[in-house]
């Protein structure tokens, strides 16, 4: 159960008394009743944004929230860097959301596709950490034909990339093209697939995460849409 006026707050519809002037305009619809106390107290179940409208909108979903997003090219993940961000995809009041929301790992300015979004910290540490040995798959279109080494090199668990000691983790290259491969590794070292092909004197042009865990990006997501993820979903990126 949550207080009413608590509950918007934290969804970013306003402080709590621009919630209590919401309520008191009859903004706020329950099961089909205007909701008159903003103190109420309401059971958060996972039908709640069906059930309830905010100004004639459904509710956006209550924490814990998890968004599957095909990130395009151009904007960063970060709240902290300079340009535009994922966070800007989202509805504006989205970024006011208490748990704030946070990208699970990074891809960079210059690289597409599946992104996750939480505010699920549980989720999001059990995604990254190294014991959940999730694999994330990149396409990589490069600058200069495959030599037909990089495949061993990858999967030997040797290779160190420069400035580091310790070795990478083994990983498995997929060639598809004389230019282009796929790159699965478990790890999510700094510009980790670049910094690969670079050690092995090729360039990476383009680069696109389709894969995480079990989880593949839809096929029919276009780049920049985003949508709730399924708990079907959640569950298939440790299947």
């Amino acid at each position: 159960m949550a207080r009413l006026d608590r509950l918007l707050a934290n969804l970013g519809y306003g402080s709590r008394r621009e919630v209590t002037d919401l309520v008191g305009r009859s903004r706020v619809v329950l099961d089909g009743a205007v909701v008159k106390d903003s103190g109420a107290r309401i059971a958060v179940t996972a039908d709640l944004p069906q059930r309830m409208t905010v100004s004639g909108q459904p509710l956006d979903p209550p924490a814990p929230l998890t968004i599957l997003m095909h990130k395009p090219l151009g904007v960063v993940c970060s709240h902290r860097e300079p340009g535009r961000s994922v966070y800007e995809l989202l509805p504006h009041r989205w970024r006011a959301r208490e748990p704030a929301l946070s990208s699970i790992g990074r891809l960079d300015k210059e690289t597409s596709g599946l992104l996750l979004i939480t505010d699920d910290g549980p989720f999001l540490h059990r995604v990254i950490s190294p014991k959940s040995h999730v694999a994330k798959r990149y396409r990589a279109t490069l600058d200069r034909p495959l030599a037909g080494t990089e495949a061993a090199l990858f999967a030997a668990g040797t290779l160190v990339l420069e400035s580091e000691t310790e070795p990478l983790a083994r990983a498995v290259l997929e060639p598809v093209g004389e230019r282009e491969a796929l790159l699965t590794i478990t790890e999510g070292r700094y510009h980790q697939v670049r910094r690969m092909f670079a050690a092995v004197g090729n360039h990476v042009n383009a680069l696109h995460r389709d894969r995480i865990g079990g989880l593949d990006l839809p096929d029919d997501m276009a780049s920049g849409e985003w949508r709730p993820l399924t708990p079907a979903e959640q569950a298939a990126i440790f299947a």
